[in-house]
């Protein structure tokens, strides 16, 4: 059972482009400097009228309006879509803002009309590949579907399996605490999700990405991603058993630049700030790693779980892309 009346898709969304706009300034800035411009709490105020986001929003917008548009949740009638939405992005004037070179690389081959599988880099496991997919997680379907969709939108550019299984467990901790999972069993539950799925290869989704990266089978392909994904969890688990000491969380957990550390920062941010969604997002934005795809997802994860009474009411006017962010959002509340 979903819970709408909190607007958590709106939530969710909101949240994702709020982190955003608090990272983008503290991106590559270390933490000294961070605490010597913001003080020791970090960025905690919108900035500009409007407060810019990065290409993490953009792209999650990207997803998301070729979901809204998708006649159906199907890998054929989607994956055009966000070929379309992608290269749209990809020559927008508005992709002035440090985008990564693994979806512009990639962005170039799919503009060639090569088939994904080809255009895609197969050994990037950027966090490009999950900093997108919060939209999949809003819709109401099946886990199968969530599932193939935020490994398809993430193989688009990032064909590495890390990659797929990160975008997944991105989409999926979206999906399960919008349904009422608390923040605090978030790690557990994404633990049991990874195991679950260790073996399993979404052919039908994926066709023969396995063999484009040069695997020995499908199962050996993925079984490396969601392996990648469980170590940095089992750090996570380590780390939340332990009292927050106030440090930067990348210590602990990476600094993001790659998918699974993006999200298993993002989630240590969140859960250790559960009852003041602010902080989350400036913690995230306080660190030395990749800081505005880490704030961006602790965004989503307590917006997710929130809804939008987590933020301050006056910065859904003043974020850009407002109208995109709350035309989304109504779409799935």
């Amino acid at each position: 059972m979903i819970h709408t009346s909190a607007l958590r898709a709106s939530g969710s969304l909101f949240g994702l482009a709020y982190g955003d706009a608090l990272g983008k300034p503290t991106e590559f800035l270390t933490v000294t400097e961070i605490e010597r411009r913001y003080g020791p709490t970090g960025p905690r105020e919108l900035s500009g009228e409007p407060a810019l986001v990065t290409d993490d929003t953009q792209m999650a917008l990207a997803v998301g309006w070729a979901l809204r548009e998708a006649p159906s949740f199907t890998p054929e009638a989607v994956e055009p879509l966000l070929r379309q939405r992608f290269l749209a992005w990809a020559v927008s004037p508005d992709n002035n803002r440090a985008p990564g070179m693994t979806c512009l690389r990639a962005c170039a081959e799919l503009s060639r009309g090569v088939r994904w599988q080809e255009a895609t880099v197969v050994g990037s496991k950027g966090c490009g590949a999950n900093m997108r997919v919060t939209p999949v997680g809003l819709l109401d379907t099946d886990l199968d579907t969530l599932a193939g969709l935020a490994q398809l939108q993430a193989g688009l550019t990032h064909g590495h399996p890390t990659g797929l299984a990160a975008s997944e467990l991105t989409a999926y901790a979206v999906f399960a605490l919008r349904a009422g999972v608390p923040l605090p069993e978030l790690p557990a539950v994404l633990i049991e999700r990874a195991l679950s799925q260790r073996l399993v290869y979404r052919e039908r989704w994926l066709g023969d990405l396995w063999q484009c990266a040069g695997s020995g089978s499908p199962e050996e392909f993925i079984a490396q991603g969601w392996d990648e994904c469980l170590t940095v969890l089992g750090r996570l688990t380590n780390t939340l058993a332990q009292p927050d000491d106030g440090t930067d969380p990348c210590q602990a957990t990476g600094e993001g630049w790659v998918a699974e550390e993006a999200l298993a920062t993002a989630v240590l941010c969140a859960v250790r700030h559960a009852d003041d969604p602010v902080s989350a997002l400036a913690r995230g934005a306080t660190t030395a790693g990749d800081s505005d795809s880490i704030a961006a997802l602790a965004g989503a994860f307590v917006g997710a779980a929130v809804g939008m009474t987590a933020w301050p009411r006056d910065w859904a006017n003043r974020i850009e892309y407002a109208d995109q962010l709350a035309t989304l959002g109504a779409t799935w509340d």
